[in-house]
């Protein structure tokens, strides 16, 4: 595991500042640009979450965890540039076949996924390094069957005369005018790989290396369309590589839940550095670190909501086999562990399935089943009269403390 607590006393003695001169677009530099001091404890939290979080009993929910994480980092990473599928509708075309897709929205959020698959292999390989190839691999299969008046899939960005390249607005903290040239976008390109490269010899950790890599990309703006969604699919694949799992997907979610201060950030930093501050690179860095913090303690919810659910699943087929439960409330537990949330009380009365499972008995037959799961503590009502399994309370109520 790529993780040193110990690595803002090396960043003090090498700062891997690298300027590049390129042939038309002027000088760029390449810095760690960091105040140690400021980062220290946002990163050990990280560290420290991320020790608990790999204790986790993972392997026993990674079925279900996985489609998830890749679902709502879909959603988010699709929805920062303009995607307008809701998640349940990202969910939904996630498991479509690539030849079954009919409209450009649902080829978007596949083409993510395709490239997220890209991203987990490279990070595979125990030899990988960022290279150009793999950019032009993920910006290739990100854009992939899509309309745009200039791009096309993996190839760089080189405006022609008269028509110029600007990122950013005021509400964000102003307009940003990156390389313009190709043949200069294609060496700093590469001068960032090569940088990083320098970065993992010297032990930078990918916790720093990551959102740096991510900051620069940006800032050279590579392509005429999917910037955003190839810099976070980049970023993610650097985390993955170090040995992250899950968590590196969580970022595009807490990036699209904050995404004015996402943006804001880029110019922030960006000017910082134009005026020859201290540590420019911080604000971005820390923003990053936060955003794996509130991942890792979202995926610790959801680890230990989906052991409960296979415990507490476990224990009702147990109760059914030794029966304790009859079929009807085998039937009744069935139904509401497949539903997100909880559910009227009046609502479950008029379900079809429910309608059909008493049709031919009486009411007090109803009542008294519901009043078997609530004694065998399986269901909960609570004081609006909404219907849940009893496993959701316990999840709630079990999650580790977090730090802070």
């Amino acid at each position: 595991m790529d993780i040193n607590p110990d690595i803002f006393g090396s960043l003090s003695v090498f700062e891997l500042v690298h300027r590049v001169e390129t042939r038309r677009s002027g000088p760029f530099r390449f810095q760690i640009g960091l105040d140690e001091d400021a980062l220290h404890l946002p990163y050990q939290r990280v560290v420290d979450a991320y020790a608990r979080f790999r204790t986790s009993p993972l392997a026993q929910v990674a079925n279900r965890l996985e489609p998830e994480v890749i679902a709502s980092s879909v959603f988010g990473t699709n929805t920062i540039e303009g995607g307008t599928l809701s998640e349940e509708e990202t969910r939904l075309v996630l498991d479509l076949a690539p030849e079954a897709v009919a409209e450009e929205e649902q080829r978007r959020a596949l083409n993510i996924k395709a490239a997220y698959q890209l991203a987990l292999q490279a990070a595979a390989r125990a030899d990988w390094r960022m290279d150009v190839d793999l950019i032009r691999s993920v910006h290739a299969t990100i854009t992939d069957g899509l309309t745009h008046p200039f791009n096309r899939p993996g190839e760089f960005r080189d405006n022609p005369k008269g028509i110029a390249t600007h990122v950013g607005d005021a509400t964000h903290g102003g307009r940003y005018k990156p390389p313009q040239h190709g043949a200069d976008i294609e060496r700093l390109l590469a001068e960032l790989a090569a940088w990083h490269g320098r970065l993992v010899d010297r032990g930078v950790p990918a916790l720093v290396r990551a959102p740096l890599v991510h900051y620069y990309f940006e800032l050279i703006h590579p392509f005429w369309d999917g910037n955003g969604r190839v810099g976070r699919i980049l970023e993610a694949t650097l985390l993955l590589a170090a040995g992250f799992e899950y968590a590196p997907f969580t970022l595009s979610r807490f990036y699209l839940d904050q995404l004015d201060r996402y943006f804001t950030l880029f110019n922030t930093c960006r000017k910082a550095a134009g005026k020859g501050l201290a540590s420019p690179n911080t604000p971005f860095v820390a923003f990053h670190l936060e955003g794996m913090l509130v991942g890792i303690n979202r995926l610790q919810d959801r680890v230990n909501g989906l052991v409960s659910r296979l415990l507490f699943e476990a224990e009702a087929i147990e109760r059914y086999r030794s029966k304790e439960l009859n079929a009807r409330q085998f039937a009744i537990l069935s139904q509401l562990l497949d539903r997100p949330e909880s559910m009227a009380l009046a609502d479950l009365r008029k379900a079809p399935w429910y309608l059909a499972l008493y049709a031919p008995l009486t009411d007090k037959t109803r009542q008294r089943d519901l009043k078997r799961l609530r004694e065998l503590q399986l269901v909960e009502i609570d004081s609006d009269q909404r219907i849940r399994p009893r496993f959701t309370s316990r999840a709630a109520g079990s999650s580790p403390r977090r730090m802070r």
